[in-house]
């Protein structure tokens, strides 16, 4: 897990070795263990360093293989390395270390650029073919390592923050228009390729691209499941289904146990954190570290979950680590969360991420966490509706149950400007709903639940939070192998017991009954779910400040209504759209975009 920059040069000038200095440097936090360069006449990778495999200067990068002619910046990790290590030593090849990095490339050096179907793990990489002159940057499947880039003419830069691009310089930081109705309608999700900046995108999940030293490029996508029912899962029951899913989350938690340092487990007391840790005592993995956060309560809405997070750590005799935080934590907070932040992001959760990482990173360099169960096991309440929508009415059932806005609000809201005369997000889902590969309509919302939305929501909430305190996260149910058997899996069993029915028969296996058939939770934080007190203070700063008014993002008269004290029935809806958009605007105005 790390930080990975570089800039290639098109025009015949030789690459700026101070942007990619500036690059480096910005994601620190990000590598704290070490850092370094690597040029050549049209191009320079730089590299900060969390030491996890490999704790030696041989596992350090950018990493060289002057025999094979290769170089290689590495954001990640590759979970079946030391099987493939194995296979391509089998074949020839010698290693001077023992890390996943070298086995990445090695494997391409022998591969080319199918060296991706070979990886198992979360990615991002930037490898140059000095021999062809030509660089490579590659992108896990579920996009659970980011990748930006910023391109002008004769020139591309890449880094694993669009903050560290800023750092370089040169970027046209003018705000995208569809861009922002994305963020708008979709809880401030922006999918790939677009960024809310015009001069930043980011490379898609499961994609390749290589780019030539003249500057042509090109992209190859090489993963991506089909959501339908195989002929030769014709004969399988319920109880066949909960055997093979059971079987590779076990595969999953396992394969996220390889490093060289002590892992923990992110403990919400959720189903899905629940049962990771109920696996990995299986496993035999004895007194894992398990960490849960808490916050005040407000009312009836309870600040925590610790009750059912003891229940887990008390049955697998877990070192537990209950952490609670009072409001008057949060308001600082939310200034170094949107600091630490890739992308603006309006979840009220992505702050607690923010305090959870912080104290975890006190005490284990690895954490596994629950994220992407109800994306891939129809766990959000939407789902529920869309099992017997017809296949052409999944785009309207969708929209109804996710959708923060329609156009016309949005209409209200955006300010001239940026206003767009096409209902951008609506035509975006209509277009991978109607895609082909997905057998029902609730096949095509897990589909762009899975593949669209998770990579820009909670995957890089989780991803940047934590990286903030270089601490890496593994999503066990983010693996490639359990995605696409799940994507198989007939959507009834997904969405039986009120949604993951399949996991949940998993689950019953390993886990006591009152955390599996628990109401669902969600991250409580009552002060930020409400937007009151020194938040809102700041939340109302940052879009009253004089900067906010000149770029006029939204109409003044939508936010003194925001501002102004909504009436108790429309207090939560309210809110939660006030923290959208402040949240954008102190995005911006945190790194000083103008």
């Amino acid at each position: 897990m790390c930080g990975i920059s570089g800039e290639a040069r098109f025009d015949g000038r030789p690459p700026d070795a101070a942007a990619v200095t500036r690059m480096t440097e910005a994601m620190r936090s990000r590598g704290p263990d070490d850092e370094g360069l690597c040029a050549d006449d049209w191009v320079i990778l730089g590299h900060r360093r969390l030491t996890i495999i490999d704790l030696s200067d041989a596992g350090g990068q950018p990493m060289v293989r002057d025999d094979l002619g290769l170089a290689l910046v590495f954001n990640g990790c590759v979970y079946n390395y030391p099987e493939l290590r194995e296979e391509l030593h089998n074949a020839g090849y010698a290693f001077h270390s023992t890390s996943d990095t070298e086995v990445i490339l090695v494997a391409y050096a022998h591969w080319g650029e199918r060296f991706v179907d070979h990886l198992v793990g979360m990615f991002a990489i930037g490898l140059v073919d000095r021999n062809r002159r030509r660089l490579v940057l590659a992108r896990d499947r579920l996009g659970i390592k980011p990748l930006y880039l910023a391109e002008t003419p004769g020139r591309l830069r890449f880094a694993s923050t669009l903050p560290a691009l800023l750092r370089a310089g040169d970027v046209d930081t003018g705000i995208d228009p569809v861009a922002l109705h994305h963020y708008l309608s979709w809880h401030s999700i922006v999918p790939a390729p677009r960024t809310v900046l015009r001069g930043v995108r980011k490379l898609p999940p499961a994609t390749v691209r290589v780019i030539e030293a003249d500057g042509r490029s090109r992209e190859q996508v090489y993963w991506q499941p089909d959501y339908v029912r195989e002929p030769a899962d014709a004969g399988m029951d319920a109880a066949d289904w909960r055997a093979a899913i059971g079987d590779a989350l076990r595969t999953a938690v396992r394969r996220r146990l390889v490093a060289d340092v002590p892992v923990g487990v992110l403990l919400s007391g959720g189903l899905d954190s629940s049962l990771i840790v109920a696996l990995l005592a299986e496993a035999g993995q004895e007194h894992l570290r398990t960490f849960s956060i808490g916050f005040d309560s407000r009312g009836d809405e309870s600040g925590d979950e610790f009750h059912y997070s003891d229940l887990v750590a008390r049955a697998y005799d877990t070192d537990h680590h209950r952490i609670r935080l009072a409001d008057d934590d949060l308001a600082p907070a939310v200034r170094r969360a949107v600091l630490a932040m890739t992308e603006p992001m309006g979840s009220h959760d992505v702050v607690a991420f923010h305090l959870l990482s912080e104290q975890v990173a006190r005490h284990v360099k690895v954490a596994q966490s629950g994220q992407g169960a109800d994306e891939v096991f129809a766990g959000y309440g939407y789902h529920q509706p869309l099992t017997g929508a017809p296949r052409h009415g999944a785009a309207e059932t969708f929209a109804a149950a996710f959708f923060d806005r329609d156009h016309d609000e949005l209409r209200a809201i955006v300010g001239p400007a940026y206003t767009l005369d096409h209902d951008a997000s609506r035509d975006l889902l209509t277009e991978h709903l109607a895609a082909p590969g997905a057998q029902t309509a609730l096949d095509a919302v897990l589909r762009l639940d899975t593949h669209l939305m998770l990579p820009d929501d909670p995957v890089k909430r989780v991803d940047s939070m934590s990286m903030a305190w270089g601490l890496e996260v593994r999503t066990p149910f983010l693996d490639q192998d359990l995605v696409t058997l799940a994507a198989h899996c007939p959507p009834e069993h997904k969405v039986a017991q009120g949604g993951k029915g399949v996991l949940k028969e998993v689950a019953r296996e390993v886990l006591p009954a009152e955390v599996i058939d628990r109401p669902k939770g969600y991250f409580p934080v009552p002060a930020l779910r409400n937007v009151d007190g020194p938040v809102r203070e700041l939340v109302a700063e940052a879009l009253q400040a004089p900067v906010a008014r000149e770029r006029g993002l939204f109409r003044p008269e939508y936010v003194a209504r925001l501002l102004a004290e909504p009436d108790r029935a429309e207090a939560a809806a309210g809110s939660n759209k006030l923290w959208q958009l402040g949240l954008l605007e102190l995005w911006l105005q945190t790194h000083d975009i103008r």
